[in-house]
């Protein structure tokens, strides 16, 4: 919990992992261009007090991870969402049995999340359920630009995807995270396009699909989806530390997201270990949208309580003390304005 001038924060880190980038894990130079772009964003977008040295930064651990977010990071839960790159790594990006194994230590503070590849076809299908059963799972995470094999991504509304969500009906799984968002070398740009996410939430509105990133730099195209898709959500990693290196680019994205889904849909998350959340967390409670951008209304307290954890734990079923609640927003809306007044219907 973070607590400044008489304010109580439960804080819900929505987007944090566990990877191994060591050398004698890259299966290939891919392996060491997905790590050196992780370690771009950290140290440009990060304050010099907050960067880390590469070596540690290739493999953190989970004891740092639960010093990192739980001591020193006013954490109150958080949840894994891995990305395997198994083109990449020998033991895959992620660290399932680490970062599980933590979960299952841990269940008050944190949540497992895994991940699945329809390429994988029905031998996917398969694991999925024993994936669901072993890990208890309550959402997904998804890296559609991953390489597999010759293939170097797949769309959300693909044919063998939709057997995949169907599944997760099935399974109890309702939270899918989607990375769509910067690429990451060597990933294409075009594979991580949010366009595939309209298709889908359509069709599966009993689903919730967190877009991780919010659709950077393709923020308009996502604003647009998700006003009309009550169940499309925006999930703030990569777009967070932007609150250091500039504050105004980031004023603009959070106004936009305000202005288009509402408060009740926007996610913090750290996206750590590329950053960690203690300075995020101070840097956004005390943030404020600056006079230049008028066009855009004033953050309020309980719009941040939202943001920064309450949003998370409502979508994850995560107890939070009665004090540090705020009042329910009304659950019919999709925004600030429903889709057909936006588009003057």
């Amino acid at each position: 919990m973070y607590e400044k001038n008489g304010e109580k924060y439960f804080i819900v880190d929505a987007h944090v992992a566990l990877w191994d980038a060591r050398e004698e894990n890259q299966r290939n130079i891919h392996g060491k261009q997905f790590i050196d772009c992780f370690y771009d964003y950290h140290r440009n977008l990060s304050p010099e007090s907050e960067v880390w040295d590469y070596d540690d930064y290739l493999y953190q651990g989970g004891e740092r991870l639960m010093k990192d977010l739980f001591a020193d990071g006013y954490v109150d839960h958080a949840i894994f969402q891995p990305a395997h790159l198994g083109e990449f790594y020998y033991k895959g990006f992620g660290q399932t049995d680490e970062a599980s194994e933590l979960a299952a230590e841990h269940p008050d503070k944190l949540t497992y999340n895994h991940h699945f590849d329809p390429r994988n076809g029905e031998q996917g299908l398969d694991q999925l359920r024993l994936d669901a059963e072993k890990y208890h799972l309550k959402g997904v995470k998804l890296y559609t630009a991953e390489w597999h094999g010759d293939s170097r991504g797949y769309k959300l509304d693909d044919p063998w995807a939709y057997r995949y969500f169907q599944a997760c009906r099935e399974l109890g799984i309702r939270n899918i995270h989607v990375h769509k968002g910067p690429t990451i070398r060597p990933l294409d740009r075009d594979a991580f396009d949010v366009a595939d996410v309209d298709h889908v939430a359509s069709d599966f509105t009993d689903l919730n699909f967190v877009v991780e990133h919010c659709g950077l730099p393709r923020l308009e195209d996502f604003c647009w989806i998700a006003t009309q898709e009550p169940n499309v959500h925006a999930g703030l990693a990569v777009a967070m530390p932007f609150i250091h290196s500039r504050p105004k680019y980031f004023a603009q994205i959070l106004g936009e997201l305000l202005y288009w889904i509402g408060e009740d849909r926007i996610q913090f998350s750290s996206d750590y270990a590329i950053w960690t959340p203690r300075w995020l967390i101070e840097s956004f409670v005390d943030f404020q949208i600056p006079d230049e951008l008028g066009e855009y209304p004033q953050l309020t307290t309980d719009q941040k309580k939202k943001i920064l954890g309450l949003n998370a734990a409502a979508m994850y079923d995560i107890p939070v003390p009665a004090e540090l609640q705020v009042a329910a927003a009304d659950e019919t809306s999709v925004g600030p304005r429903g889709a057909d007044e936006m588009v003057g219907a």
